[in-house]
Formats: C-alpha cells, sequence, structure tokens
C-alpha cells in the first residue's frame, strides 16, 4: 500500500470523542454529540469519530425497542443532522447509529463530510445479545474515498479479528475510525487495561495504518463500558490517549496520512510486502 507520489496533504487533526449517550434519548444524545463536534472543529478537527449507536445507547431492552429507535441511512433524523453539521463546520464525521433497511436492523456507522452523505459501514461481527437485535452486516468492508484521505470503519468487535484491517489495509485505507462500546472481558483482572488497547495497536502496528477508536463510558441497564478510547499510529504507538476509564473527554492528534503504508522496519523488510500469499493457503 505505497502511496503513489501526488500532492502534499497538509497534516489532518483527528478527534475521537468519547462521552455517554443515554438509552433511549435521541434527541438529547444527538444534542450532547453536536455540542461536542463543535468543540473539536472549533479546535481544528477535520476528521471526528462518534461511539458505537450514539445517538440511541447500547443496551436494548428488545428487538422492538431496537426498531423504535432505528432510522434509515442517510435519510433518517439523525444522519441528516449529523450531515447538516459537517456541512457547517466543514468536517468529516463517524459516527455510530442503528440503522433501519427494510425489515432489517444494523449496528451500523455513517460517514458524512461538507460535501454530504458519503457512506455506511455495517457492523460484520456480532457481540453477545446484539445478535438478537441486528443482522450481520452485509457491505463487507468498504474504503470511503474523501476529501482528507482513505477512509475505513470498523465497529467494536470487529477489532478482534486480524482479518478486518487487513482487508481494509489491501483495500487502500489509511486510517480506520472505530465506533465503539468496549465491555470489560471475561476473566479481567482487576485494573488491567482494555484488551481492546492491545489489539487495536497490533492492528495498526501489523497493518501500517492510523486507527482512531472512539469509546463510550458509563453503566446502562448493568452494563459497565470501559472508556479508553485511543489513536494509533501507523507503527502501532499511541498519538491520544487511552481516555479515561470513566470520563467524557475529547483526544485529538494531528497526523501525516501519508505515512500510512509505508512502514519500511529496515532496509529489507516493509510488513504488508513481506506478505507470504503464496503459502498461506
Amino acid at each position: 500500500m505505497i502511496q503513489a507520489n501526488g500532492p502534499a496533504r497538509p497534516p489532518l487533526r483527528v478527534s475521537c470523542i468519547q462521552f455517554e449517550p443515554q438509552i433511549g434519548a435521541v434527541d438529547a444524545n444527538l444534542a450532547r454529540a453536536s455540542e461536542l463536534i463543535r468543540e473539536a472543529a472549533a479546535a481544528g478537527s477535520r476528521l471526528i469519530v462518534l461511539p458505537e449507536l450514539a445517538n440511541t445507547g447500547y443496551v436494548f431492552a428488545s428487538r422492538e425497542e431496537a426498531a423504535a429507535l432505528a432510522e434509515p441511512v442517510p435519510d433518517g433524523p439523525s444522519a441528516r443532522a449529523w450531515g447538516a453539521l459537517a456541512a457547517e463546520l466543514g468536517v468529516h464525521i463517524v459516527a455510530g447509529i442503528a440503522e433501519r433497511a427494510g425489515d432489517a436492523l444494523y449496528n451500523a456507522a455513517l460517514i458524512t463530510g461538507p460535501d454530504g452523505y458519503i457512506g455506511t459501514y455495517r457492523k460484520a461481527h456480532l457481540w453477545h445479545r446484539e445478535n438478537v437485535f441486528f443482522a450481520k452486516g452485509d457491505l463487507g468492508f468498504p474504503v470511503f474515498e474523501t476529501a482528507l484521505g482513505k477512509v475505513g470503519v470498523a465497529i467494536c468487535y470487529d477489532g478482534w479479528f486480524p482479518e478486518t484491517f487487513r482487508q481494509l489495509a489491501l483495500g487502500g485505507a489509511e486510517i480506520v475510525c472505530v465506533p465503539t462500546n468496549w465491555v470489560p472481558m471475561p476473566d479481567q483482572p482487576a485494573g488491567e487495561a482494555a484488551m481492546a488497547n492491545t489489539l487495536h495497536r497490533a492492528a495498526a502496528h501489523s497493518n501500517g495504518i492510523f486507527i482512531a477508536c472512539a469509546d463510550r463510558v458509563g453503566v446502562e441497564r448493568g452494563q459497565p463500558f470501559e472508556g479508553q478510547s485511543l489513536i494509533i499510529g501507523p507503527k502501532g504507538w499511541p498519538l491520544a490517549g487511552p481516555a479515561s476509564r470513566d470520563r467524557a473527554e475529547t483526544i485529538s492528534a494531528v497526523i501525516d496520512l501519508a505515512e500510512a503504508g509505508r512502514k519500511d522496519l529496515n532496509e529489507f523488510n516493509s510488513v504488508l510486502r513481506d506478505r507470504r500469499s503464496d503459502i498461506y493457503g
């Protein structure tokens, strides 16, 4: 994924917004997210990532509740609100949303920019009771061409599968935005950092890509969330975060997307170039 020579792009400020959506309170969640997006944009951010299911909350009591809160994309009220905000502020927004498409519900994320709606990603790997509410994503792992660069999207449990990031890297993604609602893992020792931090740092390192993870905080219907949002560079080192476990906060980093895919380890080795696809089967 070596980048072709072309005009230099300016540095890009990326922000991940960590906050606590309230279950079912769509208007209040949109208002809070909008306030935080405005703050990030005022600080210079041009790519802003919100958590998974940022407008609805996460722990649905039933599929009926999920269906009542789900919206079409891009024509539903939440997608339109984020689109209008992106156009007003001149930013790109990646936001988790419960999507309704015909009779199907998807745990999805949309990407919208100054010129309007860009695309949708539907979560491929469903976690726990998400299987009760949502259909498995059917759009693959698209890479979206934007004015900023090539952007991929993954959602939460997708990050447990190396194939997610390898597919996106091979598709040309320079940065992968991850709306997420990380929860403690089984047998997680007290005080241990989120398993997701390790997995996403490894994915960034192994694929030479930037990864920007926006988690939520709080406890919803008895389910605690991990926080610890972070932004990782293509060598696997954190550029911002991890954020706190329990406070709303925005983390930001200034990055050069031209660094993606150019991860030479030494004069002989580069992770993507060294792949032995001839013997992997």
